[in-house]
């Protein structure tokens, strides 16, 4: 896929002008409703199949079926970022003004670390191809565990990250607005609210670990790869304000994106010497997977009956879901 500078310099800009539109709606700090976030979040969604369309009629179905397929699988694996944010909060008890402003600048952290895999990782599939090898067998190990510890989540207070922050950088012990840095004692210190931010751009980019060659399963053009991503995390905080309270409504969403891993690991491992599956086919599957997933859990949540948690704070303590 031969792409022009200027398509990326295109889409570099685009991006930025949605972030700029972005910040500027949100610069004053309130609580986002289930309507304002449904309305931003069908804005990404339309803004990354509009891509797409763009994409099929610039260079074709294949590629455009290898972006759909990035987009979808990247999409996917977004919604247990989600979950996780949703825990992160809830345990440092981020007011719920507050937390757009951290998960706009964790999006472009995102953004940042993963133009950086990308590279990365196409600069080692171009000289090491048997480097898919080792993608796969990643993919296939990560997928089943996990389908193994679906139960298990993040617990916050056995961080190690927020253990070094605690240790090497002065914070406050309350919020003061929006502010990241106050100056105390005339000295400058952290709030809480950085800490989280800390928090939330590391649990991304571990995400990204299994999230970058998930996407390299399905295509290897570094453009795709990028606006796959882009698109779909572009729209990861609209998704949080719009399914934060919903979590237990996912209970089988994990064991869905597990088979989705262990899936695009198999067509990895076979298309690099013994069969290329065809690019629909693969999309198909992971939105066959995806889709049963969250029927299955949408149908067996139906009646109401007592959530599910999947963390909470309890005296001053976490006490993971069971």
């Amino acid at each position: 896929m031969n792409v022009p500078l200027w398509a990326w310099f295109a889409v570099l800009g685009v991006i930025l002008l949605m972030l700029a539109v972005d910040l500027f709606a949100h610069r004053d700090a309130h609580v986002i409703k289930v309507k304002e976030a449904a309305l931003w979040s069908n804005l990404w969604v339309v803004l990354g199949i509009g891509f797409g369309v763009v994409i099929w009629q610039w260079a074709g179905s294949e590629f455009a079926a290898q972006y759909f397929a990035g987009y979808l699988i990247e999409k996917s694996l977004a919604i247990d970022n989600v979950f996780v944010w949703a825990i992160i909060f809830s345990y440092f008890a981020v007011p719920r003004q507050y937390q757009h402003r951290v998960l706009f600048y964790g999006v472009v952290g995102a953004l940042v670390f993963r133009g950086v895999f990308i590279a990365a990782g196409s600069a080692l599939i171009a000289s090491f191809a048997w480097i898919l090898y080792v993608f796969g067998a990643f993919l296939l190990i990560t997928g089943y565990t996990m389908i193994k510890r679906r139960a298990e989540h993040i617990d916050p207070s056995k961080s190690r990250i927020v253990g070094l922050f605690k240790r090497f950088v002065p914070t406050t012990d309350e919020y003061h607005g929006q502010k990241f840095w106050i100056k105390q004692g005339g000295r400058w210190v952290a709030t809480p609210l950085l800490m989280v931010l800390v928090l939330v751009e590391t649990t991304d980019i571990i995400f990204a670990v299994d999230s970058i060659p998930a996407i390299f399963a399905v295509t290897q053009e570094p453009f795709l790869v990028f606006t796959a991503n882009a698109f779909a995390i572009l729209g990861l905080r609209a998704m949080y304000f719009l399914l934060a309270d919903l979590m237990h409504r996912f209970a089988y969403l994990k064991l869905g994106l597990g088979l989705v891993l262990i899936w695009v690991g198999i067509k990895l491992v076979l298309q690099v010497d013994v069969y290329k599956m065809p690019t629909w086919l693969s999309l198909g599957v992971v939105a066959a997977i995806i889709t049963a997933s969250i029927a299955v859990s949408l149908y067996t949540t139906r009646r109401g009956d007592e959530p599910v948690q999947i963390g909470r704070v309890a005296d001053g303590e976490w006490e993971a879901g069971r």
